[in-house]
C-alpha cells in the first residue's frame, strides 16, 4: 500500500466532485475455478484499490457525502481462516493503513443501504462487472440485474475517470517499474526462443518472470506465431524457422499497476526480407505516433497518423494503391490494421474499461459515433492531458479469412491490390508497443529501453541459440 495520506487525499478529492448522497464501493470476491475453495488468483477491483488500497476479498465501503462519514465493511478472520490461511494483519489494522477509522461487519451493509433508501438518499454505484456483485447490488437496491447498467451513477463514473486518468508521482513510479520489469521479461523471451520449442514453453517462462518479480501478469500473455490473431491465447504451436513470434505481455506490480509491451521477433536469427519490410513500416507508424504525443493532441489524430503511415508503407510495398487519405477515410487500411493504436493504462491494462469506453477514452464533446470497421475498435480518442499514461501499438495483421471475404465482395478494390496480397496470405502479424506518460509539454516512454529495431532484435537473436 501507499502511505495512508495518499488514500485520504484521493477520497477527499473524490468527495469534492459529487454533491450529495452515498458513494458505494464494492470490492471483489474470490472466484471459484471448479469448487468453492479452489479459487482463481484474487484480484481486487481497481477502483476499490485506488481509494482504499486493501487487496482482500469480500470488502465494501461507503462514503456518506452528507454525513461526512466513511465506513469499511468486512469480516475479521475467524479461527478457521487462521488455521487455513495463517494469521495476517487484522482488517482493523489494514483499515488504519488506509486512513480509515470505522470498520463494520459486512452483513451490516444491507441495513445501512436500506436506511439510506428510506431516507431517500441517492446511492451512487459504478457499473458492476462481476456476477456476484451484480447479484448483491440487485438484491440490496431492489433492481433487476438488467437494470443495473442504466442505474449506475454517471456522476460517480465521470468523477472516478477524471481522477484516475491523471497519474500521481507515486503511480508513475509504479508504472515505470512495471514497464521495466516487462522489458526484462521480453528480453529474456527474445534470448530464449528457438526453433522446435512450443509456445507454451515461452508462455510458462513469462508467467515465471512475472511471479518472480513480486507481482503477476497484468493480463494473459499473448505469445504466438499466429500474430494475425490479435488476442491469441492458444499456446500449442511449435516454433519453426521462418516464423515470427509476437509477444504481447506485461507485468503487474504488487501494487496493481500494469505494464503492456509488445515485440515481434523472428524464430530464426534474422527476419526475412518481407518480414523486415513490413516490420519497418510498423516501426515507422509507431515512431510517427509517439512523436505526436503531447497535451492537447487528440489521440484520434494520433491513430489516423498511424493508419496513414501504415497505408503509405503498404502502398510502397505494392499491397495498397490509390489515394492514401481516401483509403484511410473509408477504412480500406483496416484490411491490415483492424484495431486502435493505443489505450489508457494504469491499475488496469485497459484502464477503467469497466466504467465504459465512452467515458474513459472519449468526452461529451468527442463521441465515438462510428461503426466503421477498424476505427470502431479505437479505445482512446480524446485530447491528451499531462499525467495520462497510454500505449502506442500499431501493427499489420494479414488475416486470410478477411482477405477472402473482402475479395469476394469486391470491397476496396481501388485501394487494395488483392493479387499482391495473396502472396502475403500466410505472413501472420507484427505489432510493436510501448507505454508512455504525457508530460507538461511532450511525453516520455515509461521503463527501460527494449530492443525495437530489426538491427537490435537480430543482434539479440544471433546469439540466442
Amino acid at each position: 500500500m501507499f502511505d495512508k495520506q495518499v488514500y485520504i487525499q484521493r477520497r477527499a478529492a473524490l468527495k469534492s466532485k459529487i454533491n450529495s448522497g452515498i458513494l458505494l464501493f464494492l470490492g471483489n470476491e474470490d472466484s471459484p475455478m471448479n469448487y468453492k475453495d479452489n479459487t482463481y488468483h484474487f484480484r481486487q477491483d481497481s477502483t476499490f484499490l485506488y481509494y482504499f488500497g486493501i487487496s482482500e476479498p469480500a470488502l465494501a465501503a461507503i462514503i456518506d457525502l452528507d454525513g461526512d462519514e466513511t465506513i469499511l465493511f468486512g469480516n475479521e478472520m475467524g479461527i478457521d481462516d487462521i488455521v487455513w490461511m495463517g494469521r495476517q494483519k487484522t482488517l482493523k489494522e489494514k483499515s488504519e493503513d488506509a486512513g480509515l477509522k470505522q470498520v463494520l461487519p459486512l452483513e451490516n451493509l444491507d441495513a445501512y443501504l436500506t436506511q439510506y433508501q428510506e431516507r431517500r438518499k441517492p446511492i451512487h454505484f459504478l457499473p458492476p462487472y462481476r456476477p456476484e456483485n451484480k447479484i448483491k447490488l440487485a438484491s440490496w437496491l431492489n433492481l433487476s440485474i438488467n437494470q443495473l447498467q442504466d442505474a449506475a451513477s454517471l456522476a460517480f463514473i465521470k468523477a472516478v475517470v477524471s481522477q484516475r486518468s491523471v497519474k500521481s508521482t507515486e503511480e508513475i513510479t509504479e508504472l515505470d517499474k512495471a514497464a521495466s520489469l516487462s522489458a526484462d521479461m521480453h528480453l529474456m523471451i527474445m534470448k530464449t526462443a528457438r526453433p522446435g520449442m512450443y509456445e507454451r514453453e515461452l508462455a510458462a517462462k513469462i508467467q515465471e518472470a512475472a511471479l518472480s518479480s513480486g507481482g503477476n501478469l497484468a493480463y494473459p500473455a499473448i505469445l504466438t506465431v499466429k500474430g494475425e490473431i490479435l488476442h491469441n491465447h492458444y499456446y500449442g504451436n511449435q516454433l519453426s524457422e521462418g516464423q515470427m513470434v509476437l509477444n504481447d505481455s506485461g507485468v503487474e506490480t504488487a501494487m496493481g499497476y500494469a505494464g503492456d509491451l509488445t515485440r515481434t521477433f523472428p524464430v530464426s536469427k534474422q527476419f526475412t526480407s518481407e518480414q523486415k519490410d513490413v516490420y519497418d513500416i510498423v516501426l515507422e507508424a509507431y515512431t510517427n505516433a509517439k512523436n505526436l504525443l503531447a497535451p492537447g493532441v487528440r489521440y484520434h489524430d494520433v491513430h489516423l497518423t498511424s493508419c496513414k503511415t501504415l497505408a503509405q508503407g503498404l502502398k510502397d510495398l505494392g499491397l495498397m494503391k490509390g489515394n492514401i487519405e481516401d483509403a484511410v477515410a473509408q477504412g480500406a487500411h483496416a484490411m491490415f490494421f483492424q484495431c486502435g493504436t493505443g489505450h489508457m493504462m494504469g491499475l488496469d491494462v485497459h484502464d477503467m474499461e469497466d466504467l465504459g469506453e465512452q467515458y474513459v477514452g472519449y468526452t461529451d464533446e468527442l463521441h465515438k459515433n462510428t461503426t466503421q470497421f477498424g476505427i470502431k475498435s479505437l479505445r482512446l480518442g480524446k485530447a491528451l492531458e499531462t499525467g495520462y499514461v497510454l500505449t502506442v501499438e500499431p501493427g499489420v495483421y494479414i488475416i486470410p479469412e478477411l482477405i477472402d471475404r473482402w475479395k469476394a465482395e469486391n470491397k476496396f478494390t481501388e485501394f487494395i491490390d488483392y493479387d499482391q496480397l495473396e502472396k502475403f496470405r500466410n505472413f501472420s502479424g507484427i505489432r510493436v508497443e510501448d507505454d508512455f506518460l504525457i508530460t507538461e509539454d511532450s511525453s516520455r516512454m515509461l521503463g527501460k529501453h527494449l530492443a525495437i529495431t530489426t538491427k537490435e532484435i537480430e543482434a539479440i537473436r544471433s546469439q540466442a541459440y
